[in-house]
């Protein structure tokens, strides 16, 4: 395959999880942040299954141990269950273009955390992609009047920008795994289950979804898990993996377009602005990185 079907895979890829905040502002009204990733997990897991048996990958289940699973839990703690669970809630308090921009500062804490954890040196250009990424922030959660210092909902956002510090440190901590990684992400989804049926059960906080909202969780369990993932490996796999990342950063602009097509939500100038700036920030990084290979 050439490098072209690599980055059709990472476009799909990207088209994909930039449909995650339009679906949750859609079945977001009955069902709590909780209860969403409860059922979609579910979803995910089964469409995960099916991609496994159909890799034949089970017998790679014979190879992990008891420290191989307990690794998959509290990666699934941070990665899945805490990022999700706090992604879903605050797309429900405040407009998705701020949760889901706020949240795509993720791989600005991958270079925050890779510094501390993984004794990584920080760069000017990665120095650059934090102070512009935490500029682009605070363009979008003061809606653009950067200079009264009025943040809207800022509960929401601090739930957003938590769920990004979450999945950045899940990504540094994946760095350190050689593991499958449609297997792990398997056992991920498992265990978010579990945890998320635990608390749904101490919590006696279960829902049944409408008719309305079952098409969504399918969706986002389906598609946005299970299909987006493996469309994503396919992309490293036949593409350049620098230029197949870069893609990836149009998802919070498709995130947008997603938005206003599908929920109406009108989208601010200040979030178009702040995700440039946070985006810009990650191409200087990428970029930079890049040419210091050649």
């Amino acid at each position: 395959m050439s490098r072209h079907t690599g980055n059709l895979y990472a476009l799909l890829a990207a088209s994909l999880w930039g449909t995650t905040a339009a679906v949750v502002k859609l079945i977001g009204s009955h069902l709590t942040g909780v209860q969403i990733l409860f059922y979609s997990s579910a979803i995910a897991v089964l469409s995960l299954a099916v991609i496994v048996t159909y890799q034949r990958k089970w017998r790679i289940v014979r190879s992990y141990g008891r420290k191989d699973y307990v690794r998959f839990a509290y990666m699934a703690f941070i990665g899945v269950f805490l990022y999700y669970v706090l992604l879903y809630t605050a797309l429900q308090l405040v407009p998705g273009q701020e949760a889901f921009i706020v949240n795509y500062t993720w791989p600005v804490w991958v270079v925050i955390f890779a510094a501390i954890v993984l004794r990584e040196k920080l760069t000017i250009a990665k120095s650059v992609a934090i102070a512009l990424g935490f500029v682009g922030v605070y363009i979008v959660v003061t809606r653009g009047h950067i200079t009264s210092f009025a943040v809207g909902a800022i509960g929401g956002n601090i739930l957003a920008l938590v769920a990004a510090c979450a999945y950045g440190f899940f990504s540094v901590l994946s760095k350190r795994n050689n593991d499958d990684k449609v297997m792990s992400t398997f056992f991920f989804y498992v265990f978010a289950f579990v945890y998320t049926g635990v608390y749904l059960v101490l919590s006696s906080s279960f829902a049944v979804p409408t008719t309305r909202e079952l098409p969504g969780l399918i969706w986002l369990g389906v598609a946005t898990s299970g299909v987006a993932f493996v469309l994503w490996q396919l992309a490293l796999k036949h593409g350049d993996t620098g230029t197949v990342s870069n893609i990836v950063f149009i998802t919070p602009f498709l995130s947008l377009l997603y938005l206003g097509i599908l929920t109406g939500e009108q989208i601010l100038p200040s979030s178009i602005i702040g995700a440039c700036t946070i985006v810009g920030g990650l191409l200087v990084q990428s970029l930079r990185t890049r040419f210091a290979r050649t």
